[in-house]
Order: structure tokens, then C-alpha cells, then sequence
């Protein structure tokens, strides 16, 4: 969606979908890089264990991380997970924004209500909900919005 590319990156109806980590150099100038998610993907504890694993360790080591994108399905309540890593990160003091996905498939008043419902959730163990960006990869909502930010961090280097 915010390269304009529909077939740039694999997706799929089903979670689980990206299982390494995927680099996209964008203008030469900065990368996009897609990791496997942590939710709802079908596949056997022990690998979803190792995907965690996987993942915090290279945040952890990523010196010229810059921001994370948290995407978090905009129709379903908070999820264990989501709060978790999202937890995770503030701990370890890597920044990040809540990208929520999806919002073509509900109308405005019931996003707002779950956006509602997740501020309400997240100020439950922080001071202020990050920054959030409402996207829809069918509709390209959000997306200039989106890209002015990434635009910002990378300036702001």
C-alpha cells in the first residue's frame, strides 16, 4: 500500500504469511523491512516462540532502527499479544506507532469506537497512546498521512 506496489510484498487472507525478514529498499535512501508477525499466524507454539524470539533480537540489535509499525487489525479488540510487544518495545525504549489495518471493513463510528477502546486499553500502563495512523490497503486510506511521518523520522535522523 505505501509503495503503490500491490504485489511488492506477499500477503495472504491468512496470517503467517512472511516468515523471514523481508528488505525493500525505498529511493535508495532508506528500507522498509517487513517481519513475521507474532498473532494469529497457524503454526505450532514452539516456532511462534521462535518468531518472538527472533524478532526482539533484532530490534534489539538494529542500531539504525528508527521506528517500529505496530499493524493491528482495526476490527478486533485488543489483544493480548498486540499489548505485549507493544509493552516490549516501550520498555526497551524502541519507538513505535500503532498502524491499525483493515479500516475499509467497518464503517467511521465503529472504528472510532475501537480506537476508543484501545486508547482506553493502552492507558492502562502508559502515560500517553502513541502516535496511530488508520490505514486500508484496499482504499489506500492513511497512507499519505503515513508517509509524511516516515518522511519526518527519516529528516529528523
Amino acid at each position: 500500500m505505501l509503495m503503490e506496489m500491490k504485489y511488492l510484498a506477499k500477503t495472504s487472507s491468512e496470517p503467517g504469511k512472511t516468515r523471514l525478514i523481508n528488505h525493500f529498499i525505498i529511493n535508495n535512501e532508506w528500507y522498509l523491512v517487513d517481519l513475521p508477525g507474532y498473532g494469529y499466524a497457524k503454526v505450532l507454539r514452539s516456532n511462534r516462540q521462535k518468531w518472538i524470539t527472533f524478532i526482539r533480537q533484532y530490534m534489539l540489535e538494529r542500531a539504525n532502527l528508527y521506528c517500529v509499525m505496530v499493524l493491528i487489525d482495526i476490527r478486533l479488540a485488543p489483544q493480548p499479544n498486540d499489548l505485549e510487544f507493544m509493552n516490549w518495545l516501550g520498555e526497551n525504549e524502541i519507538p513505535f506507532v500503532m498502524v491499525f489495518t483493515k479500516s475499509d471493513k467497518l464503517g467511521k463510528n465503529v472504528i472510532e469506537k475501537n480506537l476508543a477502546t484501545y486508547r482506553e486499553e493502552m492507558l492502562k500502563s502508559w502515560e500517553e497512546v502513541p502516535q496511530i495512523f488508520v490505514t486500508s490497503a484496499e482504499k489506500g486510506t492513511g497512507r499519505d498521512e503515513l508517509l509524511d511521518f516516515i518522511s519526518g523520522v527519516i529528516k529528523n535522523r
